[in-house]
C-alpha cells in the first residue's frame, strides 16, 4: 500500500471537504466535485470502505452503485443540460476505489470527440478555471446537484 495518505479516506471521512462539500451520500458512497479538475459537474463517486478493485465490492456496495451513479446523471443532465458523460475507473490508484463521472461541456469539443479529448480538456481546465470565481461557480453547481439529488430523494 501507498505510504501517502489516501485523498479518498480522507475525503469520505470528512478530514479534507472538497469543493462545494458533499454532493450526495449514501451507506456506502460518497459523491463530491472532483479535487484536481475544476470541471463543473465532475462528480467522484467514492467508496467509503477502503478497496482497490471492482471484483472487492461487497453484495451491498454492488447493489447501490449503479442506481446512485443514474442519480447523479439525471441531475447532471437536470442542472448543467449535459447530453454527453464520460465514466472512467481505474485499479492502479494511490487512492482506494472511485469513479469519475465527467461530462462533456461544450468547450470541450475544442479539444476533439471521444476519449482521446478528455485528457487535454481536464488540463486545460485545471490551467485555467482555477481562478477564485470559477471555484465559487463549482461550489454553486455541487450546491444545485446536491438540490437535485434531495428531491429525487424526497419524490
Amino acid at each position: 500500500m501507498n505510504a501517502r495518505p489516501c485523498l479518498s479516506c480522507s475525503i469520505v471521512s470528512a478530514q479534507r471537504t472538497p469543493v462545494g462539500g458533499t454532493i450526495a451520500e449514501t451507506a456506502h458512497f460518497h459523491v463530491h466535485q472532483d479535487v484536481a479538475y475544476p470541471v463543473p459537474g465532475l462528480v467522484i463517486v467514492a467508496a467509503k470502505r477502503h478497496f482497490l478493485a471492482l471484483d472487492d465490492m461487497t453484495p451491498d456496495e454492488v447493489t447501490e452503485l449503479l442506481p446512485l451513479m443514474l442519480r447523479v446523471r439525471r441531475a447532471q443532465r437536470d442542472v448543467l443540460g449535459i447530453e454527453h458523460t464520460y465514466y472512467f475507473y481505474n485499479e492502479d490508484t494511490m487512492h482506494h476505489f472511485h469513479l469519475w463521472m465527467v461530462p462533456r461541456h461544450q468547450w470541450m469539443s475544442a479539444f476533439g470527440r471521444s476519449i482521446e479529448s478528455v485528457r487535454p480538456a481536464l488540463r486545460h481546465a485545471r490551467d485555467t478555471m482555477s481562478d477564485e470565481g470559477s471555484i465559487e461557480e463549482l461550489a454553486r453547481i455541487s450546491d444545485r446537484l446536491r438540490q437535485s439529488l434531495a428531491k429525487t430523494d424526497a419524490a
